[in-house]
C-alpha cells in the first residue's frame, strides 16, 4: 500500500514524499508485460507469439521503469484531488531527490519525492472596499465633426498630379532603396515602394522633400530625419524594417500629387452610409458625430479595463512560490531555458500570473459563465456581420459552417474566452466605484497610462 507524506520546504511550497512498495506497481508491471507480449513484433516470430522470456529480456526494464513512475504519478495526482489541494504548473522531481535506481530483477520498495507549487488564498481588497476609478467620457466638438468631414471627403476625392511636393497634404509617389553609406543603390536589395500623404513622413523628411519634382532623388539614414518619438513608426510603417535605424537609403520621388476632396453632398452621404438614406448635410454630421461617439466611448471602455487590470494585479497582495515558479519555467517546459532567458522573462510572467489567479478567483466566486450555445451564437453573428447579413435564413450554407467550426478548438476556445473577458469586465464595472468625468479629446490622450499609474506590484 503506498503512503503519501507531506511537509514544507519553503514560501508556497510543498515536498510530497510517495512510497511504493513493490505491490503497489508488480501487478500492472505483469499486465504491461503481457499486453506488450500480444502486440510486439520481432523477426522470425507471428504477432503475438514471441515468449515471455524473450519480451522481458528484451523490454521489460524499460516497461519497469514506466510502470513505477506511472504507479507514483497516479498516488500523486489521488492524493492532491483527495486533500483538494491546489498547484501550479505540474509537479516536479524535488531537487534534493536521488537518482532512481530501478531494477526489475530485483524489485524492492522505492521513494518518490515532488515539489509542489501552492497556489495562496487571498482576498481582493480593491474589490472589497468597491475602489473609485474614473470613465472619461470624451466629448465630441464640432471641430472634431468638421475635421472628420473634411478626412472622409478627402479619402473619397480624387488624385491629381502637380509639378512638385509644397503642402503637408500633397502625396509623394516614391521608392525607397537601400543604399551604401556613400548613397550608391545595393544590387538586388529590394525595393520599397510607398505612396504616402507628406504629413505621414517624420518632419526633417517632409522639410527635405518640399520644392522637390517628381525624378529627384536623395539619401538619408532614418535615425538622421527621425527625432526618437518619430523613429519606431516610420521603420515599421514605411521602411517595413525595424532594426534598419542606420541603413542608408535612397528616396527617389517617382511622382507628386495632390488630393481635390469630394464634395459635400448626397453621392458622398450614400458612400460613407450605404446603408442609410441620408437627405441632408445635418443628418450626414450627425451620423458621423454618432459615429465618432460610438469609436470614443470604446476607447475610454479600453482605458477603464486596462486601468481596472493594472489596479487588480497591483493592488491585491499575495505571495507566490518564486524559487518553484522560476525552476518550473527553467526546467519544465519542452525546452530548458537559462537562468539568463528565466530572470529576463519572469517579471512578465508574473505579471500575467497574478491576473489569472486574481481572474479565475473572480469568475468562480462571482458564478461568471459562458455557454456552448453562446459561444456558437456569437460565432454565428459575427460570420453573418461579415457578410451584411441580418439573420441566418439568407445563409443556407450556415449549418453546414458551423458544423465545421464546432470541431475547431482553436476558434471556440478564443470565442469563448473573449466573452468570459466581456462578461468578467462587465461585472467589474459594477464591483468598482465608477465616476464618469467628461474631458476634451486634448486632455484624455495626455492622461497617464494606467499601465505606468500602477506598476508596483503589491506583496
Amino acid at each position: 500500500m503506498a503512503v503519501v507524506t507531506r511537509e514544507n520546504v519553503g514560501n508556497l511550497q510543498d515536498k510530497i514524499t510517495v512510497k511504493l512498495s513493490k505491490e503497489d506497481f508488480l501487478p500492472s508491471f505483469e499486465k504491461s508485460l503481457k499486453s506488450y507480449a500480444k502486440n510486439a513484433t520481432v523477426p522470425g516470430f507471428r504477432k503475438g507469439m514471441v515468449p515471455s522470456g524473450m519480451i522481458k529480456k528484451m523490454y521489460g526494464q524499460s516497461i519497469f521503469n514506466e510502470e513505477v513512475i506511472r504507479t507514483a504519478s497516479r498516488e500523486l495526482e489521488n492524493y492532491l484531488q483527495a486533500e483538494k489541494i491546489a498547484i501550479f504548473a505540474k509537479p516536479m522531481v524535488a531537487s534534493d531527490a536521488s537518482p532512481l535506481a530501478l531494477d526489475m530483477a530485483a524489485p524492492a520498495d522505492v521513494d518518490f519525492a515532488f515539489e509542489v507549487g501552492l497556489k495562496p488564498d487571498f482576498a481582493i481588497p480593491a474589490i472589497d472596499s468597491k475602489t473609485s476609478l474614473t470613465f472619461y467620457k470624451i466629448e465630441v466638438s464640432d471641430t472634431m465633426v468638421e475635421d472628420e468631414v473634411k478626412r472622409i471627403a478627402r479619402r473619397f476625392g480624387k488624385a491629381e498630379d502637380k509639378d512638385a511636393i509644397e503642402q503637408n497634404d500633397d502625396i509623394a509617389y516614391a521608392t525607397i532603396v537601400p543604399a551604401d553609406a556613400s548613397g550608391n543603390p545595393i544590387e538586388g536589395a529590394e525595393k520599397i515602394e510607398d505612396t504616402s500623404v507628406l504629413e505621414r513622413y517624420p518632419e526633417k523628411l517632409r522639410d527635405m522633400l518640399k520644392g522637390k519634382k517628381a525624378g529627384d532623388s536623395f539619401s538619408f539614414r532614418p535615425t538622421d530625419v527621425c527625432s526618437k518619438e518619430e523613429l519606431a513608426a516610420f521603420l515599421k510603417n514605411i521602411i517595413k524594417n525595424e532594426s534598419a535605424a542606420e541603413q542608408t537609403f535612397v528616396f527617389n520621388l517617382t511622382k507628386a500629387g495632390y488630393i481635390i476632396p469630394a464634395e459635400v453632398n448626397e453621392t458622398l452621404y450614400a458612400q460613407v452610409f450605404p446603408n442609410a438614406e441620408v437627405k441632408d448635410e445635418a443628418t450626414f454630421r450627425d451620423m458621423i458625430r454618432k459615429e465618432l461617439d460610438r469609436e470614443f466611448t470604446r476607447i475610454s471602455e479600453d482605458r477603464l479595463n486596462s486601468e481596472m487590470y493594472e489596479v487588480l494585479v497591483h493592488k491585491t497582495p499575495f505571495d507566490i512560490p518564486v524559487p518553484f515558479l522560476k525552476r518550473w519555467l527553467k526546467e519544465g517546459q519542452d525546452q530548458p531555458k537559462t537562468e539568463q532567458q528565466v530572470e529576463a522573462e519572469f517579471p512578465s510572467f508574473e505579471h500575467q500570473l497574478r491576473w489569472t489567479l486574481i481572474s479565475d478567483k473572480l469568475i468562480t466566486d462571482n458564478k461568471i459563465e459562458v455557454s456552448m450555445e453562446e459561444v456558437n451564437q456569437d460565432i454565428k453573428g459575427r460570420v453573418l456581420s461579415y457578410f451584411g447579413m441580418e439573420n441566418d435564413d439568407d445563409a443556407p450554407w450556415m449549418d453546414g459552417y458551423m458544423q465545421k467550426i464546432t470541431k475547431d478548438e482553436k476558434a471556440l476556445n478564443e470565442t469563448y474566452q473573449r466573452l468570459m473577458f466581456d462578461r468578467l469586465f462587465g461585472y467589474l464595472r459594477t464591483a468598482f466605484s465608477i465616476n464618469e468625468q467628461k474631458v476634451s479629446e486634448e486632455e484624455f490622450f495626455k492622461l497617464k497610462d494606467p499601465h505606468a499609474m500602477h506598476h508596483h506590484h503589491a506583496h
